[in-house]
């Protein structure tokens, strides 16, 4: 059997000492099933006061996580360049790249069976107003959410994800039908049901609705959207430029490019909000 691999990237590593030390996580890191390892983000930083974050360019309210001890992180924890804009490298197979983000798609009981089929994981937790968009389009395979509500940051929602995605790992549990025969599972007894099948589903578990996580909408006059992408310095990180707009200092135009980035950021990420919107 395959150990599953989870690597936490915080600037807060003392966060995780506890719920990695108990119940099922526990037996699973004792028992091999899986490896968690905790990287202090800012091992990656330059200077003397180990900066993380700076202002958003265009201004606004909050401060951004940095892209270069995020990229410098994860290079660091692959072994291997992840490459640039004129470069992009791939990945191992069996390996995600997750940022814990407000304006990610929402994490349910697929995406930890998704996750549950790979090898390795590498969760990103934001922290202040967000991260740099950058760190979303060119290093993550997958942003991720896990509810609509707003916490500080991304360690709760990383532990949450990791949790999810361990007790379906064979061996984690007990009794393998444990994870089977339960809410949010596919599967009855062991046998698969389609969404279309009612005639069994009396004998499943009444779904129990759990919001877990990082996530927070910005609210639009009557509407709700996914938060506007953040950059900040460098203006130009290994090829990838902010947005002009961002940079030009009229107010108007970039008011009206948040907008716009937010609506379609909405509609890739969490297109039913834009539906109950009516964008």
């Amino acid at each position: 059997m395959t150990k599953m691999r989870f690597d936490l990237v915080t600037i807060f590593p003392d966060f995780f000492a506890g719920p990695l030390d108990h119940g099922i996580l526990r037996r699973a890191r004792e028992t091999g099933i899986v490896e968690v390892n905790v990287q202090d983000l800012r091992v990656f930083t330059k200077d003397r006061h180990r900066t993380v974050d700076d202002r958003p360019f265009g201004g606004g309210e909050g401060m951004v996580l940095k892209p270069e001890p995020l990229f410098e992180a994860v290079e660091h924890l692959l072994e291997a360049p992840v490459g640039d804009a004129t470069e992009k490298r791939e990945l191992a197979a069996g390996t995600a790249i997750v940022l814990l983000s407000a304006s990610g798609k929402r994490f349910d009981q697929e995406t930890a069976r998704r996750f549950a089929k790979l090898q390795r994981i590498i969760l990103i937790c934001g922290r202040y107003e967000g991260v740099d968009e950058r760190v979303a389009q060119h290093l993550a395979t997958d942003e991720i959410s896990i509810g609509d509500f707003v916490l500080s940051g991304g360690e709760l929602p990383a532990m949450l994800i990791v949790d999810a995605v361990t007790r379906l790992l064979p061996g984690s549990l007990g009794n393998e039908a444990s994870s089977q025969n339960e809410s949010f599972s596919a599967s009855i007894n062991g046998q698969e049901i389609s969404e279309g099948d009612t005639s069994r589903r009396s004998r499943v578990k009444t779904p129990t609705l759990k919001n877990l996580g990082w996530g927070t909408q910005r609210a639009t006059g009557s509407s709700m959207l996914l938060d506007f992408p953040h950059y900040t310095r460098p203006a130009e990180y290994r090829g990838w430029k902010v947005p002009d707009v961002l940079i030009g200092g009229n107010h108007a135009q970039v008011a009206a490019w948040r907008r716009a980035a937010a609506i379609e950021k909405t509609e890739k990420n969490r297109p039913d909000l834009n539906r109950t919107n009516n964008l």
